[in-house]
C-alpha cells in the first residue's frame, strides 16, 4: 500500500458479483470504456424485457380466466345441444341416407347430361349420352390386359376415374403421353396404352379433353353404367380415392391398404353416393356441436364485449374500434373459451351417450347383454360430437403445455436479466473505483504540491527573519551614528 495515500500500486481490481469474480485493469480502462459496456447491457436488458412482455401476454392468454357463471353456460349449452340431438337427430340410418343420395346422384346426371345438349328421358339414356360424348382414353384399356384389374374395381384401380387432383392430373398426362395410369389390388402401378382416338390433336385440344372429357365422363359414371343405371358400380368418392392414390406409393403399396380400398369399393359399395350419405349424416350430426359452439362461443362474446366496454368507456366510433378486441372479446384463441368447450362438449358427449344407453335399452327391452343392444347403441351414438369434445380435450391440454413452456422461456430470461443487472452493478462499481483511483491521484499530487508550498514558505520565513535581523542590527548602529536620521527612518517605516 502507498504510505501517504493507501491506494494498492497495483493496476488490477477484483471484484466479487454474486459469485462472480470480474477483474479489471483500472490503468488501462477508461470510464467512457465502462459506459459503452453498460450501454451494450441496457440494450440487452431492453430486449429480454420484450421477450418477458410477450411471454406475460401468452401466458395471459393460455390462462383459465373462467368463472362459476362460465361453467353454468358451458354445462346449460352441453345439455341444450344433448337434447336436440336425441330428439331432432335421432340414430344414424344409412339407408335413407343412400337412398337420398342415390336420387340426388340420379338427378344431378340428368340435369349435367341436359346441359350438354340431351333432350330428356330416362337416367340410362342420360348416361349414354354423356359416355357418347365424353369418353376418355384410359376407358376400357384394361379390358383383357390380365393385371388383377377386374369389371367391378376398374373405376377405382384407374387414376383418370378418380374426382380428385390426382385424376384430373392424371387425365391430362395421358393426353400428352398416350398413355393410361392403374393400380391395382395388389399394390401394383401398370401403364396401359391409351385409346388414342379420344387424345387431342393440339395443345387446346388436349387440354380441353384431359379437363372437359375428364370431368363430363365423372358424371356419366356416377350412377353406374347405361345398363345399370342407378345401380351398377359408380366412381370413387374423394375419400376413398385418396386413400387409393396413398396405397399406389411406395412402400404404402407392401401394406394391406390396396385390398382394404377394393374390399370397401367392391364388397361394402363404398363409392361416391355412399360418402355422400355419410357426408348427409355427419352433417345432420354436426347440427347441435355447431349449436354448442355457437351458444357457448356467443356467451363469452357478448360478456366480455360488455366487460371492456365497461372498463374502457368508449366515447366514440374510433375508441369502440380500439378495444383489445383480439386479447378480451374475441371468442378465439385464448384458454377461457378451450376450457368453456371442453365442459360444454364433454357434457354434450355425457348426455348424448346416456340418451342412446337409454334408448337402446327400452329398444331391447332392458336387456342390456342382447348384442342388438350394442349395435342400437353406436347407431344413436354423435360421432361427430365425440371428435369435437377429444379435439377440445386436447386442444385444452395443448395450451396447458404451451403455458409451462413460455413459463419456463419466462424464467429463463428474468434470470438471464438478473445475471445482466449484476454485470452492469459490476461496472458501476468498476467505475466507481477508477474515479476513486483517479481522486487518489489529484489528492497526492495537491498534498506534493502543498509539501512544496511549505518548504518554500518556511524557507521564506527564515529569510524574512534574518532580513528582520540585519536591519534591527544596522537601525542600531545608524542610532548610535546618527539619531536624527534614525527618528526620521522610523517615522517613514510607521508611516
Amino acid at each position: 500500500m502507498n504510505e501517504n495515500t493507501g491506494w494498492s500500486k497495483s493496476t488490477s481490481l477484483k471484484i466479487d458479483c454474486d459469485g462472480f469474480e470480474v477483474v479489471f485493469d483500472t490503468e488501462n480502462y477508461q470510464i467512457s470504456e465502462f459506459e459503452s459496456k453498460i450501454s451494450e447491457i441496457d440494450k440487452q436488458l431492453s430486449s429480454l424485457q420484450t421477450k418477458v412482455d410477450k411471454y406475460n401476454e401468452e401466458i395471459e392468454r393460455l390462462t383459465n380466466h373462467s368463472d362459476g357463471f362460465d361453467y353454468m353456460i358451458a354445462v346449460g349449452s352441453g345439455i341444450i345441444a344433448g337434447l336436440i340431438d336425441s330428439f331432432f337427430v335421432g340414430e344414424w340410418n344409412f339407408l335413407s341416407a343412400k337412398a337420398w343420395s342415390n336420387e340426388t346422384i340420379n338427378r344431378f346426371v340428368q340435369k349435367t347430361a341436359e346441359s350438354t345438349g340431351f333432350k330428356g328421358g330416362s337416367l340410362n339414356q342420360a348416361i349414354k349420352h354423356l359416355e357418347d360424348n365424353f369418353g376418355i382414353p384410359s376407358d376400357n384399356v384394361w379390358k383383357g390386359s390380365g393385371n388383377a384389374i377386374g369389371a367391378h374395381s376398374h373405376h377405382l384401380d384407374d387414376f383418370a376415374h378418380h374426382p380428385s387432383l390426382v385424376g384430373l392430373f392424371c387425365s391430362i398426362v395421358t393426353q400428352f403421353t398416350g398413355q393410361s395410369y392403374f393400380s391395382n389390388s395388389l399394390g401394383q402401378t401398370i401403364t396401359l396404352g391409351a385409346n388414342g382416338n379420344l387424345i387431342g390433336s393440339d395443345f387446346p385440344s388436349k387440354i380441353f379433353c384431359g379437363v372437359v372429357n375428364w370431368a363430363f365422363h365423372l358424371v356419366s359414371d356416377m350412377s353406374g353404367s347405361h345398363k345399370t343405371a342407378g345401380v351398377g358400380m359408380g366412381i370413387p368418392g374423394p375419400i376413398l380415392s385418396i386413400i387409393k392414390e396413398i396405397s399406389a406409393i411406395p412402400g404404402m403399396n407392401k401394406t394391406g391398404l390396396p385390398q382394404f380400398a377394393k374390399e370397401a369399393f367392391v364388397k361394402s359399395r363404398f363409392d361416391l353416393r355412399s360418402e355422400l350419405a355419410c357426408i348427409k349424416l355427419v352433417g345432420k350430426q354436426a347440427i347441435p356441436v355447431i349449436i354448442n359452439e355457437c351458444i357457448v362461443r356467443g356467451f363469452y362474446f357478448i360478456r366480455h364485449l360488455v366487460s371492456e366496454i365497461r372498463s374502457k368507456n368508449p366515447q366514440s366510433l374510433n375508441d369502440f374500434l380500439s378495444l383489445e378486441w383480439k386479447r378480451n372479446i374475441l371468442p378465439f384463441n385464448n384458454r377461457t373459451i378451450r376450457r368453456m368447450l371442453t365442459i360444454s362438449t364433454g357434457t354434450f358427449f355425457a348426455v348424448d351417450l346416456a340418451d342412446a344407453a337409454i334408448r337402446s335399452a327400452i329398444k331391447n327391452g332392458g336387456q342390456i347383454q342382447n348384442p342388438k343392444f350394442l349395435s342400437d347403441f353406436i347407431l344413436r351414438v354423435n360421432f361427430v360430437g365425440i371428435g369435437r369434445f377429444a379435439v377440445a380435450v386436447v386442444s385444452d391440454i395443448r395450451m396447458e403445455t404451451q403455458r409451462e413452456k413460455f413459463r419456463d422461456e419466462r424464467i429463463k430470461a428474468m434470470n438471464e436479466s438478473l445475471h445482466l443487472l449484476n454485470a452492469k452493478t459490476c461496472y458501476r462499481q468498476a467505475e466507481a473505483w477508477v474515479e476513486i483511483k483517479e481522486l487518489d491521484h489529484l489528492i497526492h499530487s495537491v498534498e506534493e504540491k502543498a509539501q512544496v508550498a511549505l518548504a518554500y514558505a518556511e524557507d521564506s520565513l527564515v529569510k524574512s527573519s534574518n532580513d528582520f535581523e540585519e536591519m534591527k542590527s544596522g537601525l542600531s548602529r545608524i542610532r548610535e551614528s546618527n539619531p536624527d536620521f534614525a527618528k526620521e527612518l522610523l517615522d517613514i517605516l510607521e508611516n
